[in-house]
């Protein structure tokens, strides 16, 4: 029988007050206030033309690609190697896909440019020579121990020709109308579809920190006071409402609106207004973020990637196979790559020889500035969002102002190195692990 007056021996959970019991990542504060400084600069050195729907709405639809590739990136760097070949994969994946819809499917197969199977078939074909692609780089790396930077200093010289000779080196487009919608300008969600969209964002954001309170509560795991939940809720809350709203307030023009209403033979009523609404390419870099923070946090993939990223060694005495782990890695990013280059000829409207180039740099530091170690073991994929959010607003403000491309180049180069030099200094005042 147990006594009730016996003490309690489990451990007690010290209440914290203020800013502490929000228990908000320090790193992705920092983040989010260098992008905002980044902003409010370039909006006042611009005449007030960087904050508005319509920059911001092509600025989401610039960012896409780049962070699609830098969530895959995060897992390249975890586990200690580099892929310098992403913006050359992409563009023969962009140049796979464009002929599979102008030539392969109109030519061999007999089905028109714009027949409903033809974007799918092209996406289809895209994403198999990503995965082929990247499984390769895996392959040399991992099982015949030829170094990351080797292999894919390589695959940025083959891949970027090999689109080339896809191409015979022309520029293939129009693509087919369907593929052109994932490039965000020509296909958004509009404003019901967006409304619906935050609805089911933020029952989503709910539902995970009322789960999560939940879990910590049943294993004796110390929690947040209720009001600093509820604070952290409205936050979420407000970014999302906020995020729909501004691309909602980025209104179709007028002209556009009179030819869609002239196609089905009507007139458009007077002082009739649309916004565009989220675009289709950033629901897709919503979806990659979530799938690849599940992979990340909640499966046993994820969890071997970190830790193989922490000491390889010791991963490997443990069992795990580092030799398949890479070639799967490897084989992700190329997937991912894949995916970006559907998002990026989509927004051309056409595959070019120079599409992708120099994206390799963007990745990169979009991870790094994200806070992925380059040591391995330290990586999130919201990190390498805002990371590339970063990197493309330093770009696009720049030639808003009209700072020339060489220019451009050398303060993104300059941020690079400044951001791996700040996570140094982090992680020593931190004390983590170098």
């Amino acid at each position: 029988m147990t006594d009730a007056t016996a003490p309690d021996h489990r451990p007690a959970h010290p209440q914290r007050s203020g800013f502490a019991a929000l228990e908000l990542d320090t790193r992705l504060l920092g983040m989010i206030g260098a992008f905002l400084l980044i902003a409010l600069a370039f909006h006042v050195v611009s005449d007030g033309r960087f904050i508005t729907p319509r920059n911001l709405f092509n600025l989401t639809i610039q960012t896409a690609s780049v962070a699609i590739m830098a969530t895959g990136m995060v897992f390249i760097i975890v586990m200690r190697h580099i892929d310098l070949s992403v913006g050359s994969v992409l563009a023969t994946c962009s140049a796979v896909m464009a002929m599979t819809q102008t030539v392969v499917m109109p030519d061999w197969v007999g089905l028109g440019l714009n027949h409903p199977a033809t974007a799918w078939v092209a996406i289809l074909f895209g994403l198999i020579a990503g995965a082929v692609i990247g499984g390769f780089h895996g392959w040399l790396v991992g099982y015949l121990a030829i170094p990351a930077f080797i292999v894919t200093l390589g695959g940025l010289l083959v891949w970027r020709n090999v689109a080339w000779y896809i191409t015979n080196g022309q520029t293939i487009g129009p693509l087919d109308s369907t593929f052109q919608k994932f490039g965000g300008i020509n296909g958004t969600l509009g404003e019901t579809g967006s409304w619906i969209l935050a609805a089911v964002a933020a029952a989503a954001a709910v539902w995970a920190l009322v789960s999560a309170r939940r879990n910590k509560l049943a294993h004796d795991f110390p929690v947040k006071p209720v009001w600093a939940e509820l604070l952290v809720g409205a936050l979420i809350l407000g970014a999302i409402v906020g995020f729909v709203a501004v691309m909602n307030s980025y209104g179709v023009p007028e002209r556009v609106l009179e030819r869609r209403f002239e196609a089905q033979g009507l007139v458009m009523p007077e002082g009739y207004a649309e916004g565009y609404g989220v675009p289709i390419s950033v629901v897709l870099l919503l979806a990659v973020a979530l799938v690849m923070t599940i992979i990340a946090r909640r499966t046993r993939f994820g969890r071997y990637i970190f830790a193989t990223g922490g000491n390889p060694d010791a991963a490997e005495l443990s069992g795990i196979d580092t030799r398949w782990l890479t070639v799967k890695i490897f084989a992700l990013l190329g997937v991912l790559c894949a995916i970006s280059a559907v998002v990026a000829s989509a927004r051309l409207t056409n595959h070019s020889n120079d599409i992708g180039v120099l994206d390799e740099l963007r990745v990169i530091a979009a991870a790094v500035i994200g806070g992925t170690a380059l040591k391995g073991g330290v990586g999130t994929i919201y990190g390498a969002i805002i990371g590339a959010l970063i990197m493309q607003s330093l770009q696009s403000g720049m030639a808003m102002v009209g700072v020339d491309a060489p220019l451009q180049n050398i303060v993104v180069g300059g941020v690079l190195v400044a951001a791996v030099l700040i996570d140094i200094w982090y992680r020593r005042r931190t004390g983590a692990r170098d």
